[in-house]
């Protein structure tokens, strides 16, 4: 094989010609007759029988050519792409043959590769960083968890349904006077309040008392699922057999020995607090670190081919759809449930994969910058953590995975672990109050006639750095 040329002709495409030569044309054309010679009836000869001239002289001397480059195609393409030095990110496309004879094959085609990219900073990154509390309210609403997981449903005699109450109800909904599918249920356990139904419903049960039978009306909503009923006005009829409401237990020292391994209220409201605290750290650095990829993110400067964003949104669909399916659902179903197609599906991904396909080459691009490598037992470490995850002997994961992926997954892990370590938490600012309906916005103060000292100013460039 022999590159003969590699082009830069627009952002992110080369254009590439390759030739393949004298005897190693014909060694290839030879295998291909070895191949597809049973395809040939030659007459005077079995059928795969016949000798490689005389096919060739029966179906023209170009009948194996094209087998032949069909077969040596991809190992030429990756010979070209390596000896050129480019990364493809999709297929070569507008490929075809410039030239051919029994002598050689010449070939042209064009590839995307990936792009040029700048990165503006990637050490030292501010984000905001919420700083951590536990309001004595929160703490409140955990020992309420806990005793609404601890209740007792007891039945409520001569009174009226109530929020918060649990009814037993028959329903039927009609829609013009037609019972409608899906609208019927027998003995259904409803919560008062808890909006598990279409708005208004739970309303109108409350204020009914035990075998009360009587009419509800309700309007679906707009974007309701079902396209029959959304935005229509329907009349469930209701028969009430039962009312439960919770009795909750008696909030002391005895329900928290019941409930924890502690033994007395303030002890266990203290572990309350710090589960609370070690929960809310988590979320604060969570979303610090999400604020500093957002900027990392920000900060690449690159015209990035269509066709990577496109990539992205495929294995996130692929990856979607295996979920889905993981709990029994269809794709498709689920898309007409939704009401959206794929091409609506793909449009809400794009925004997402552009922004992964941004922080992928930030990464890299920090991994060349930090010169950053992984070692060999590293690779070995990380193979057998697949290996056990999947329940698979490792040395059937390295059949099925590239070792230069790994290794450059785990560059890029070690790069994010660069720009997190060496991101600047500040604090988080407070909003602005708003102002009151109706009220004035006071007005904004006039700048000083003095300009501030030097060393102010530079402390407020600083700052805002």
């Amino acid at each position: 094989m022999s590159l003969k040329s590699c082009e830069k002709i627009e952002t992110n495409v080369y254009a590439v010609e390759l030739s393949l030569e004298g005897d190693a044309f014909k060694a290839a054309v030879t295998k291909a007759y070895a191949k597809n010679k049973g395809k040939y009836n030659v007459p005077g000869f079995r059928k795969g029988k016949a000798p490689k001239h005389i096919i060739e002289t029966y179906y023209g001397k170009e009948v194996f050519w094209y087998d032949a480059i069909d077969a040596e195609y991809g190992s030429l393409y990756e010979e070209a792409i390596t000896e050129a030095g480019l990364e493809p990110v999709a297929a070569p496309h507008d490929d075809e043959i410039a030239d051919i004879s029994e002598n050689g094959v010449t070939i042209k085609f064009k590839v995307t590769v990936k792009p040029e990219v700048e990165l503006k900073a990637y050490k030292g990154i501010k984000a905001e960083k919420e700083k951590v509390t536990v309001k004595k309210a929160e703490i409140k609403e955990e020992v309420e968890k806990a005793l609404e997981k601890d209740a007792k449903l007891v039945a409520v005699e001569g009174k009226a349904a109530k929020k918060g109450d649990i009814a037993t109800i028959d329903f039927e909904g009609f829609l013009d006077g037609v019972a409608f599918e899906g609208g019927k249920g027998e003995g259904y356990d409803l919560e008062l309040g808890s909006g598990s139904f279409i708005p208004g419903f739970e309303d109108q049960v409350i204020g009914h008392k035990v075998d009360e039978e009587f009419d509800i009306d309700v309007t679906f909503p707009e974007d309701y699922g079902s396209e029959e009923l959304a935005g229509k006005a329907v009349v469930f009829k209701i028969k009430l057999h039962k009312i439960m409401k919770k009795e909750l237990p008696k909030y002391d020292d005895e329900f928290v020995k019941d409930v924890s391994e502690f033994d007395t209220i303030a002890d266990y409201e203290k572990s309350l607090e710090e589960e609370i605290k070690t929960r809310k750290e988590a979320a604060a650095n969570r979303a610090f670190e999400n604020a500093v990829l957002d900027t990392l993110v920000d900060n690449v400067v690159a015209e990035i081919p269509a066709v990577m964003i496109e990539k992205e949104i495929d294995n996130q669909i692929s990856e979607f759809e295996y979920n889905l399916r993981a709990q029994g659902l269809e794709f498709e179903m689920y898309l007409q449930y939704l009401g959206m197609d794929v091409a609506a599906l793909r449009e809400n991904y794009k925004e997402g994969a552009e922004k992964q396909v941004k922080l992928r080459l930030a990464l890299e691009k920090i991994v060349a910058l930090e010169n950053i490598e992984i070692a060999d037992e590293d690779v070995e470490t990380e193979l057998k953590s697949y290996a056990d995850a999947y329940g698979m002997p490792i040395e059937k994961i390295k059949s099925l995975v590239s070792v230069k992926d790994v290794k450059a997954d785990l560059a890029c892990r070690k790069a994010m672990d660069l720009v997190k370590e060496t991101a600047v938490a500040g604090a988080k600012k407070k909003a602005a109050p708003k102002a009151a309906e109706g009220e004035e916005k006071p007005a904004a103060k006039k700048a000083p006639a003095k300009k501030p000292a030097a060393k102010k100013t530079a402390k407020k460039a600083e700052d805002a750095e």
